[in-house]
């Protein structure tokens, strides 16, 4: 499913006016209307609300006049077409990168030619993102650690995973800083989401605390830990790449960790990942790395 709770964070912005000429008749084409907009972003606002930062949320002047840009811009026939292509823009522009999830565009054309008395005319289309590929780390020290790792893939495929969940095996791994604790049993999961990096990022926090995660002690053990790795394709230059206090993508390190490097290549042989301006395979990368603390996990038995 992969639906993940409900969004409940919006920015709208509404009564957005430009004069088009859009419409089938050659009167409006040569003559214009004014047409007006109303725009909603759902979106995952938690950063912004925590930091009062303007880099932490999406500027809505940026967005006003990407829409006043499409209005005045080039001639569609339909007022459907206007709406899907400023809906189009705004999604996969670069202001809703880290945090939207869907946009709604209302058109309202109150000039139309319907030929008898009328208020006005609209129409609403509503966008979600495509689906996008994503890389995900699980690991755990504490309990029932196979228990822990199946339960919370579970937990992936019902709140972000849509389709298939494509699980590595699973492998045992030397602590890496922090204090004394027990062995790490980690995997990496692979597949796509409709949601965007800030709202997959809560939802993975929301998956760490429903098994007993508490943040209290820097590399301590944990019941369960979930990261995002890499969020896109980086051979197509699709994925995302973030450098907010919140939000590091892809994720540092990562092509330091031998605990994550060999199960990610396991999971997808063909993996790769960005590392600073170029891309690397993974396989490469896990021959430069020391693996000497990663080992395959012992038989599945009673942990807990």
């Amino acid at each position: 499913m992969g639906a993940g709770g409900a969004v409940t964070d919006r920015i709208q912005v509404s009564g957005i006016s430009a004069t088009g000429f859009h419409g089938v008749f050659p009167e409006e084409k040569r003559d214009g209307q004014t047409f007006v907009v109303d725009v909603t972003l759902e979106a995952d606002l938690t950063a912004a609300g925590e930091s009062d930062d303007l880099a932490d949320t999406v500027n809505y002047a940026e967005v006003a006049a990407m829409v006043v840009a499409r209005i005045e811009g080039p001639s569609f026939d339909l007022i459907e077409r206007l709406a899907g292509v400023i809906a189009d823009d705004v999604l996969t522009s670069d202001l809703s990168a880290l945090l939207v999830d869907a946009v709604v565009v209302t058109v309202h054309k109150p000039q139309a030619p319907v030929g008898v008395p009328f208020g006005d005319v609209t129409v609403t289309v509503r966008r979600e993102r495509p689906l996008v590929p994503v890389v995900i780390a699980l690991g755990t020290n504490l309990g029932d650690r196979y228990a822990r790792l199946a339960d919370a893939e579970d937990a992936l495929l019902d709140r972000v995973v849509t389709g298939p969940l494509v699980v590595s095996d699973y492998v045992e791994t030397d602590p890496v800083g922090g204090p004394v604790q027990p062995d790490y049993l980690n995997a990496v999961v692979t597949g796509r989401t409709r949601l965007s990096p800030a709202r997959v990022l809560r939802e993975l926090h929301a998956i760490e605390a429903a098994a007993g995660r508490v943040r209290e002690i820097r590399w301590g053990a944990r019941t369960l830990d979930l990261d995002l790795i890499q969020y896109g394709d980086p051979r197509r230059d699709t994925d995302i790449r973030s450098d907010r206090e919140w939000l590091t993508l892809p994720h540092p390190r990562t092509h330091e960790r031998g605990f994550v490097l060999v199960p990610w290549l396991d999971a997808d042989p063909e993996a790769a990942l960005r590392v600073g301006e170029s891309v690397r395979e993974v396989r490469e990368l896990v021959e430069d790395v020391d693996t000497a603390g990663v080992r395959p996990a012992p038989t599945c038995g009673d942990e807990s």
